[in-house]
């Protein structure tokens, strides 16, 4: 099992789009059974919030569907996570600084996976969820494609 938490600051615009898709992504790969997958934020001022209006409706304009309600990263989460990834930088530094030393090799920028690299587009601030949207999907797609290889690898 491997177990995956997007993280982002307030969990309720790239972290649950970022949660959804790579659920949708795991499925239809016929991989559901093989991932735990959850989302949190770093601070929890949005604790109990719905998935923002239209963040849900860019997932859904793509196919993807989904409910979530906000809530906080635990230590809990760090501790059963085999990855956290983040989406900016900001995130990566509260996070870490959160997590301390048992966060060690487990925190990762979710476009680190993609050649790319960089931060996921805030739409909170950008307004534009088509933008995260992508960013979100390419990280995804290209973790999956690591861990994938990375299991394929080990089975040599």
């Amino acid at each position: 099992m491997i177990r995956v938490t997007f993280v982002c600051l307030g969990n309720i615009c790239r972290s649950p789009m970022a949660e959804l898709l790579f659920k949708n992504m795991v499925k239809e790969r016929g991989l559901a059974s093989s991932f735990e997958i959850t989302s949190g934020g770093t601070f929890d001022y949005e604790e109990g919030s719905p998935f923002y209006s239209p963040a849900k409706e860019t997932l859904r304009a793509h196919g993807v569907e989904g409910e979530h309600t906000a809530r906080k990263v635990t230590m809990d989460d760090v501790a059963k996570s085999d990855y956290l990834l983040v989406m900016d930088e900001n995130n990566f530094r509260d996070l870490t600084e959160f997590a301390g030393d048992a966060g060690k090799g487990k925190i990762f920028m979710l476009l680190s996976f993609a050649s790319r690299g960089g931060a996921v587009a805030d739409p909170w601030y950008t307004r534009d969820f088509e933008k995260a949207y992508s960013d979100i999907e390419e990280g995804c797609r290209c973790f999956l494609d690591f861990i994938i290889n990375s299991k394929e690898r080990s089975e040599r």
